[in-house]
């Protein structure tokens, strides 16, 4: 009879990140030694557990008993506190050997010591060893683009410059500031009819770049540039900066101010500045239990004029790796009063409820509650890249994730939703299957939603292809088909297609190439780009 080889632990969480490093809440007490490799899945706030996507890969390089340091590679957007990391099927087997030989019976034995003594290997532990590998460390690239876009609506082609920075620099210069993030702007610009917002365009909105002071030894934290603030990752992405103060070892306090460029946002207005503090508390472990609560107030104004005050608050509370809770919410008070009697109540303006079970572990659940008291403005062009999954779900969902051994993953959501002129609730559902590399010459994701919210009705199907051929070349292929019908945007139906390919030239030099297909009613247009660039 075969014996049963021991479960190991698989899935860990990131507990710090200081740019190119990574903290993980798992050590040599789980097995984990250097070398060992995880993949690095993202759930944003107030999405569904299947909607888990991929974003990077982790290598160990240095380990303690209940932390590990990894470093960050292929990484498609910055890694943050709560990704989850995977660890390699090659690795668990190596775990599992491990500790077979661990259950086999033992005997004692004599041992002596050819060389060396254990006081003097003791006293050795107390000498000064090489500083960290985050200190000083520079890793990153900058690129210049060309790209031509040719707008088929108005027959015009235009020719723009760019630059393209990609940055991990951990404690500079022995200091604790670091500057991390990926950007992509503009050196040149064209107005007029011809002018077209592309989906490129729209993605590079979506990430982070900043630099940022985290010193554990001091009282003070802050940063600045393109950011989530970490205590409220609710309130998405801001241009601007924020200011902390710890008080003690649970309690942060501060404030914040910026605009609001994300187009993934539910309430998204490119043109509104915001302002707020907040207070944050944190308490337990990643290992154990751990709570963590942030409350603040803030204000907003649209092209400078008063929008809304808002209250804001995010509770979470985990066990381990097998329970997580996790709500934020949004009252407010408009500027000005709607009503014609002059009366302007606080009223709830957003709230999302997840708990999120992983019993087992191949299966994983989720539950969730989504409410939006107006018509969220997010960009209706993004739904067919799923960044906007979290949104189609309106009322009460409920999710899974199922791992079928190492070769595919299959996710999916199924909830209702119901608008203010429909008679009954509406079946909304989205799932998706992921193929692994185990067997195929891609990663291979396939996934369709069809959804009925506030915002409009419709169903949108994509294909994504990701090839790592080491490390010279990484390849992105993503295609879609997205309906909606709306009263909000006559962009009804459109078909797009966009691809990436980055070469790995010698040690510091990179080349890169794409194109993009956009098909639509109100829109259409090629977008092709080339780059060329220096890391470090």
């Amino acid at each position: 009879m075969w014996a049963q080889l021991p479960s190991v632990r698989t899935t860990y969480r990131v507990r710090q990140v200081a740019a190119g490093v990574v903290y993980l809440d798992g050590g040599s007490s789980d097995g984990l030694a250097e070398g060992m490799h995880f993949t690095v899945s993202r759930l944003a706030a107030g999405q569904a557990l299947a909607g888990a996507r991929e974003i990077g890969k982790l290598t160990i390089t240095a380990v303690a008993t209940i932390s590990a340091v990894c470093e960050v590679s292929d990484a498609t957007v910055p890694i943050e506190v709560g990704d989850s990391a995977e660890l390699s099927a090659a690795d668990v087997q190596t775990l599992q050997q491990i500790g077979s030989s661990r259950s086999v019976r033992r005997f004692a034995q004599t041992v002596s010591f050819s060389a060396g003594d254990p006081v003097d290997e003791e006293l050795r532990d107390y000498v000064p060893k090489r500083p960290s590998p985050e200190v000083n460390r520079f890793r990153g690239r900058i690129s210049f683009e060309q790209d031509v876009i040719t707008n088929h609506t108005s027959g015009m082609t235009m020719f723009l410059e760019g630059v393209v920075v990609r940055a991990d620099m951990t404690r500079i210069r022995g200091s604790y500031w670091n500057f991390t993030g990926y950007w992509q702007g503009r050196l040149t610009s064209q107005s007029g009819a011809a002018q077209v917002t592309t989906l490129n365009n729209l993605l590079n909105r979506t990430y982070q770049i900043g630099l940022y002071y985290n010193n554990p030894n001091s009282r003070y934290v802050g940063g600045g540039g393109r950011f989530f603030l970490p205590w409220a990752p609710s309130l998405s992405t801001i241009d601007g900066g924020y200011f902390g103060r710890r008080l003690g070892k649970e309690f942060t306090t501060g404030v914040f101010a910026g605009t609001t460029p994300n187009p993934t946002a539910w309430n998204y207005d490119p043109s509104r500045q915001m302002f707020g503090t907040f207070a944050a508390f944190e308490h337990g472990s990643f290992e154990t239990v751990r709570f963590a609560s942030t409350a603040g107030a803030a204000i907003t104004r649209s092209h400078w004029r008063p929008e809304r005050q808002f209250l804001f608050f995010e509770n979470s509370v985990s066990m381990g790796t097998k329970i997580s809770v996790y709500h934020d919410m949004e009252v407010d008070r408009l500027a000005r009063p709607l009503s014609s009697n002059g009366l302007n109540p606080v009223r709830l303006a957003r709230s999302f409820l997840t708990v999120r079970l992983q019993l087992l572990k191949p299966l994983a659940l989720d539950l969730g509650h989504n409410y939006f008291r107006d018509v969220p403005t997010f960009d209706t062009r993004l739904l067919g890249t799923g960044l906007l999954d979290q949104f189609l779900f309106q009322g009460f969902s409920a999710g899974l994730r199922l791992k079928i051994r190492s070769s595919a993953t299959l996710y999916g959501s199924l909830g209702s939703g119901k608008r203010d002129s429909d008679q009954r609730a509406a079946l909304n559902y989205m799932g998706g299957l992921m193929l692994h590399r185990s067997r195929l010459p891609f990663q291979i994701d396939l996934r369709y939603s069809r959804f009925n919210s506030t915002f409009g009705s419709g169903s949108y199907e994509s294909v994504e292809f990701i090839r790592q051929v080491g490390e010279k070349l990484r390849f992105n292929f993503q295609t879609g088909l997205q309906n909606l019908t709306s009263q909000f945007t006559s962009q009804t139906r459109a078909k797009y297609g966009t691809a990436t390919l980055d070469y790995f030239l010698g040690r510091h030099y990179i080349l890169g190439a794409g194109w993009t297909l956009y098909r639509g009613g109100a829109e259409d247009y090629d977008q092709m780009f080339v780059n060329f660039g220096y890391r470090f």
